[in-house]
């Protein structure tokens, strides 16, 4: 485990950065063609850098140098024993440059050192090496046919691929989509988040030196008119993976629609439940994980527990169980090692969340609230995005259960109870991508992660599931029979 340093420590190398300040092309920094763009520390108002973005014009280009280079084969055909020695390269590199990029993702993001240490760096260097040490063990297949043919179904790249990246989890999301994208062949084009380019750039930066060709690595700073909706709308793009907004990603299936019928990937929003029983046992554990499943990065992440359904016989219980777990979470300065929770990401989501609460307080930070409501109140069905948790109190299991697929998404939800069959019953009926049972989570590296209904659309990150989505299958039929045989067509 990586140690923690010191505020002073963290503060004297968050002011020795030299962030990237370009788009990179064609296995370089480049000028973009779009206006200038100040990057914003969330938690101090000061600018980190200033970024020259990316337009149309620029899209064209990366577009062009993408489709060059899977054509030409460097990487698209490369022996996959090569691209996986390429991409442990690329691991190796951002191990060695760990501490930067940790520091980098804070102060753009608002993200809690602790977090962007013990867990964004880590799990963004294990998804690379799991994909990358998939890629020599991913078999294709041979179809049962008669004696007279040969089928093989092959998996192929799909070929040029935009993943549009959003602000909350900026080397996480970068390594879910390039992690397998890459792994399977695919040139890449990365559109970060306006709010966090930095480290998308620098890993393309990385990526280069380990080895990963001109053209099939490229990051394009700037906002969603200017490159997202190029990217979506480009009719020599193959594949958009998207992770954000329900609303940005029906966007990216109107341009499919309207262009070249690309393939569309989506992970969209959440309002997910924890479903506690009342026969749920070990109150203090129960709390524990609605605390992290809640406030784990201020609540900005589409899989947060941001409902609470608890079974009115244990309800009291467990809230003053969270409330004792809530004073262990501070709210503050994101290179504070000591700090659980940082600041919103800008000026505009803090004043969306506040909304919520009625607050007339100003300032990046928001400290969590846990909040009763009943099950039509707009905060108990809108994803707010933020540290709060609405707590919705129930009379019976079924009726928790309901509740719980009483919403437009189905990312994540987690169910507690000490009957094994009640709490599987409940997992197989809740309609959401993953479900925990007695834990918060989202399963590992290994395990498929998406959402049903709005939460998302046409693929899942993670495992080997993530692969599929970024190949075409391709069936070869091959004629055995003897020609001297005769016509054997029917």
């Amino acid at each position: 485990m990586t140690d923690l340093l010191t505020l002073e420590e963290y503060r004297a190398l968050a002011e020795a950065l030299d962030p990237p300040q370009s788009p990179f092309i064609d296995g370089k920094y480049q000028r973009g063609h779009g206006p200038m763009m100040a990057t914003i520390n969330p938690a101090t108002g000061e600018e980190i850098t200033q970024i020259s973005t990316a337009n149309a014009e620029d899209v064209d280009l990366a577009v062009s140098r993408a489709r060059n280079a899977f054509d030409q084969g460097h990487w698209s055909k490369l022996d996959p024993e090569a691209r996986k020695d390429v991409l442990i390269r690329l691991c190796k590199l951002i191990t060695r440059n760990r501490r930067e990029l940790a520091v980098m993702e804070s102060v753009e993001s608002g993200k809690p050192i602790r977090d962007c240490e013990l867990i964004d760096v880590p799990e963004t260097i294990q998804c690379i090496k799991w994909h990358a040490e998939a890629i020599d063990k991913i078999y294709d297949q041979s179809a049962p046919t008669g004696d007279g043919a040969l089928a093989m179904i092959l998996r192929e790249p799909v070929g040029v691929v935009a993943a549009v990246l959003p602000w909350n989890f900026p080397l996480m999301m970068l390594a879910w989509k390039i992690g397998p994208a890459l792994a399977a062949g695919c040139s890449v084009i990365v559109k970060p988040a306006e709010q966090t380019s930095l480290t998308a750039l620098r890993v393309a930066a990385l990526a280069h030196e380990a080895g990963v060709p001109r053209g099939v690595l490229q990051v394009l700073p700037g906002d969603g008119p200017s490159v997202g909706e190029p990217l979506g709308r480009h009719m020599d793009v193959d594949m958009v993976s998207f992770t954000g907004s329900t609303e940005t990603g029906r966007r990216f299936l109107r341009y499919a629609a309207d262009s070249n019928l690309k393939k569309v990937v989506l992970e969209c929003g959440g309002k997910n439940p924890a479903v506690v029983f009342d026969d749920a046992e070990n109150l203090d554990h129960v709390a524990g994980h609605v605390v992290n499943a809640a406030f784990w990065n201020a609540g900005q992440n589409c899989s947060a527990t941001s409902r609470l359904i608890v079974h009115s016989t244990v309800k009291e219980a467990l809230l003053e169980k969270i409330a004792a777990r809530l004073r262990d979470w501070k709210t503050g300065d994101p290179l504070d090692p000591a700090h659980h929770i940082g600041a919103l990401i800008d000026k505009d989501h803090c004043a969306k969340v506040r909304g919520y609460l009625d607050s007339q307080e100003e300032g990046p930070f928001v400290e969590p609230v846990v909040v009763e409501v009943t099950p039509d109140d707009r905060r108990a069905k809108e994803e707010i995005f933020g540290p709060v948790l609405s707590v919705i109190e129930v009379a019976s299991n079924d009726e928790a259960t309901r509740l719980a697929n009483d919403t437009a998404y189905g990312l994540a939800a987690s169910v507690f109870s000490a009957n094994g069959r009640k709490a599987i019953r409940a997992a197989r009926d809740i309609r959401a991508g993953t479900v925990t049972v007695n834990c918060y989570g989202e399963g590992n590296i290994a395990t498929p992660f998406g959402g049903y209904k709005q939460s998302g659309f046409g693929g899942r990150d993670n495992g080997l599931h993530a692969h599929d989505q970024y190949t075409e299958i391709k069936t070869i039929w091959i004629d055995l029979t003897d020609p001297a045989d005769g016509d054997n067509v029917t």
